[in-house]
């Protein structure tokens, strides 16, 4: 685990999960065949479930969960849902979520969980990359460096508390100086590209395809010059 001394930052998971070693346990391989991003200690986890070609079901999702397709395809039957995955597909899967899941393929999916929040109503979210959006805030005017950005924004899901959601947010281009996240976020670029720049200096460019997750207690910039559009998972806690 890091500590209180490691920078956070934000973390190109594509290439993380290219290097990440995963070890099946016991168990259906959806929940057992996982390997864990090196996060603070807290509600969030995060990182990569290496499912095999086959099939497999889940009785019940420990906590609530957000997954999103990095590579192959996978189905999702459970509930109302019975929903073909490609890449770049994503969907949230409540607490006490029960599915079976196939793969024509091996695949690779990227997951992002909650532990210890609301008790899950066992519903599975589809986040529908092209709903539409409404406007929405932009970010503080003291922290941007030119014009104010018009952005917008369609929250599929979001907990009980309010602290767990997930959905699609597009903008128009903008800088904005540094500012300490309080929250994880987990993007893919559906459209555009962004640099961020941490506090000490590491610089990271994102473009369309491209999964990334900003830390919690990370202090970065954002810089985007074309429309960017996302969607994203986030835990801000209250």
């Amino acid at each position: 685990m890091t500590n209180a001394s490691v920078t956070r930052s934000f973390i190109d998971l594509r290439a993380w999960a290219a290097g990440a070693t995963v070890t099946a346990g016991e168990g259906d391989p959806f929940l057992a065949a996982r390997a864990a991003l090196p996060l603070a200690d807290g509600p969030i986890s995060a990182g990569l479930i290496a499912l095999p070609q086959g099939a497999g079901m889940v009785a019940a999702m420990p906590a609530d969960e957000f997954i999103i397709v990095e590579s192959g395809s996978v189905r999702i039957a459970g509930g109302d849902v019975d929903m073909a995955l490609a890449e770049g597909d994503s969907l949230v899967l409540r607490g006490g979520a029960s599915f079976a899941w196939t793969a024509d393929a091996d695949s690779r999916l990227l997951y992002m969980r909650r532990s210890g929040g609301p008790a899950g109503d066992a519903t599975i979210i589809p986040v529908d990359a092209d709903a539409p959006l409404a406007p929405s805030g932009a970010p503080l005017a003291e922290l941007l460096v030119g014009p104010t950005p018009q952005c917008r924004n369609n929250t599929d899901w979001k907990s009980e508390d309010g602290e767990f959601m997930a959905g699609t947010w597009d903008s128009t281009p903008y800088h904005r100086r540094a500012m300490r996240y309080g929250h994880f976020e987990l993007m893919y670029l559906l459209d555009g590209s962004v640099t961020f720049v941490d506090e000490v200096g590491a610089e990271g460019t994102f473009a369309k395809g491209d999964i990334f997750l900003v830390e919690q207690g990370a202090s970065c910039s954002w810089d985007s010059r074309v429309h960017v559009k996302k969607i994203y998972c986030i835990y801000r806690p209250a």
